[in-house]
């Protein structure tokens, strides 16, 4: 039997075996790490069958609540095995694999793309009604709202946010919403997406602030190429006042970058305007 005839021939099977989809709380297979962030801040331990691979990495931000649990790979042998009543998906698993779970009877809840903290509270409680959660996604958004009203308080100030690699984000980002978020103006301006460094525009106009983030995970530590070994950001960090955000906050578009707005207010209003610490320094583990 071929594996495509093997496939569908399971699919069935489980489409007549798997629990009801209607009951209050479903058992969940997770398939990449921004899925994997939502199932673990919204649903019961209990519901999780499995997360993604990338669960516990150091990009993860919820990686200490992963401990111990499953994982399993997106694809969708190894998922139908599991018999979960529900996938979680934001990126994870391909077309074929998405079929076949819809044929086996298994629902896909799809992690809905963000762009701000609005559109952060709405995904939050869709995916805590689509987990039987409700309840924990209200008080997920609450939290949330306290915590950009905190973030949100002193006076504006310019701030341009870099990665290692040398870019920046501008309007419509995620980082965009952070930076307002912690009562920053966007030094990127109103241009929409990513885009490289304006090196230029750091000698000739720099921001009152640099926000970085990224430099603290292995995947993307400094090396001797990385774009922020250019000697224009070498003195810029030493110049300007500088404040680090942990990578794993800014991954995914959650609930967790109200975090990050917050830590960047804290860490500006602490560091009272001083140089931040030289590149060369270890990264924080």
């Amino acid at each position: 039997m071929k594996a495509g005839a093997l496939l569908l021939g399971v699919a069935a099977a489980l489409a007549v075996a798997a629990p009801g989809h209607g009951q209050e709380r479903p058992t969940i297979v997770s398939l990449d790490y921004c899925a994997d962030q939502y199932v673990l801040g919204l649903a019961d331990r209990a519901q999780i069958l499995a997360l993604s691979p990338d669960a516990d990495a150091d990009f993860s931000a919820l990686r200490e609540a992963a401990a111990g649990l499953p994982q399993v790979h997106s694809t969708a042998e190894d998922v139908l095995a599991l018999q979960p009543d529900l996938v979680v998906r934001s990126y994870g698993g391909d077309a074929r694999a998405l079929a076949l779970f819809e044929r086996a009877g298994i629902a896909v809840h799809q992690i809905g793309y963000t762009s701000g903290f609005d559109d952060i509270a709405r995904v939050v409680e869709e995916t805590a009604a689509a987990l039987g959660r409700p309840g924990a996604g209200e008080a997920l958004v609450a939290a949330m709202r306290d915590t950009l009203q905190a973030a949100g308080r002193g006076a504006p100030v310019e701030a341009l946010y870099i990665t290692p690699g040398g870019a920046t984000a501008g309007a419509g980002t995620t980082i965009d919403a952070l930076l307002r978020a912690a009562g920053f103006e966007n030094a990127a301006g109103d241009r929409p997406g990513w885009r490289e460094m304006p090196m230029e525009r750091l000698l000739l106009d720099p921001p009152d602030l640099i926000v970085t983030g990224f430099f603290d995970t292995k995947a993307t530590k400094l090396d001797h190429w990385s774009a922020a070994r250019h000697p224009v950001l070498q003195e810029t960090f030493e110049t300007i006042p500088t404040v680090h955000l942990q990578g794993a906050l800014l991954t995914c578009g959650t609930w967790l970058l109200a975090d990050a707005a917050l830590s960047a207010r804290v860490q500006f209003e602490a560091a009272g305007g001083q140089p931040a610490a030289h590149l060369d320094a270890e990264p924080a583990r």
